[in-house]
């Protein structure tokens, strides 16, 4: 797959199948990879997008008796299930190795039914001392069980591709007030501290600008800590379960650039919405781009995206 030199710099969004596309990508090209893969819960993920009106014959009844009736605007969904999650991550965590710069970051979000066996596969793809951290992002939304402590937080895990010469700038990282502001002088309490491996932010609210309809959207506020301490301005980012496309949201706001793969085609309609009309796309052999933007469908039988390089400018 190759690109001409107008479309060097441009941002890609690209529908196929992940395996079969990240071999054909060159090596070392991503400073920083952030994916959040099917958590494997055995389950459908759904989102649907509902439009409340006035109407006397409404099925809903709201203040002072008014009939409201309800419209489907939109709904998505995908698999959450595997047979064998590890067999499914393992050549696609191989591959995200090797896409990496020696100074890249791997940055793996996954929940407590799978963190445990999927570190202990990380550690034997990338290597126990390329081990970062292990952030926990908590939020406090959603129904609580009553048989045993809710479950309220995600895991990320972080790994480098080399032990000692990765990025890190935790100066450019936007800090968060402190708990107890007058234990501290008024400088520090005025500049906030710096996030430690426990990220309270909420999840993206119903109503929120940031909101897509996509199931399993992540917040901006999120990503935005890891894009910042680990990538510099006009590096490359890339995630290849990408959704509703919120490391693109993301690096495009700080300057990065980034390529997005996911194989739902409702995915790439979200992603072309909500993203920059830069964010074009790359045809396979034989076939040819689509939509306003560029997104295209990815031929996995024609082309070479070896010739693909994300870090040409």
């Amino acid at each position: 797959m190759t690109r001409s030199s107008e479309s060097a710099g441009a941002n890609r969004i690209i529908l196929g199948e992940n395996l079969e596309i990240l071999p054909r990508l060159a090596a070392e090209s991503f400073q920083l990879i952030y994916i959040d893969p099917p958590f494997n819960t055995g389950s459908v993920q759904a989102r649907r997008t509902l439009q409340t009106v006035a109407h006397e014959d409404g099925e809903r009844t709201g203040f002072q008796g008014r009939r409201y009736k309800t419209k489907l605007l939109a709904e998505s969904s995908y698999r959450d299930r595997f047979e064998d999650y590890l067999a499914f991550l393992s050549p696609r965590l191989e591959q995200a190795r090797r896409l990496l710069t020696r100074e890249g970051t791997l940055y793996f979000h996954i929940d407590y039914r799978e963190a445990h066996h999927c570190k202990l596969l990380i550690d034997e793809i990338f290597g126990r001392d390329c081990f970062l951290n292990e952030i926990v992002w908590a939020y406090d939304y959603g129904a609580r069980s009553k048989r045993r402590w809710p479950s309220k937080h995600d895991t990320i895990l972080v790994y480098v591709k080399h032990p000692s010469a990765y990025h890190f700038d935790s100066e450019y990282v936007d800090r968060e007030p402190y708990m107890a502001p007058g234990l501290v002088t008024p400088q520090k309490a005025a500049r906030g501290k710096l996030p430690t491996d426990v990220w309270w932010h909420t999840i993206v609210p119903t109503n929120g600008h940031e909101k897509t309809g996509y199931p399993t959207q992540k917040p901006e506020g999120i990503i935005r800590r890891m894009v910042q301490a680990s990538t510099r301005p006009g590096d490359w980012c890339l995630d290849f379960f990408a959704g509703s496309g919120t490391l693109g949201a993301v690096a495009a706001k700080l300057g990065r650039h980034y390529v997005l793969i996911d194989s739902n085609p409702k995915a790439v309609e979200v992603m072309r919405a909500r993203l920059p009309a830069d964010a074009g796309g790359e045809a396979g052999e034989g076939q040819a781009a689509v939509g306003e933007s560029g997104v295209g469908d990815v031929d996995t039988a024609g082309g070479d995206m070896r010739a693909f390089d994300p870090c040409t400018t």
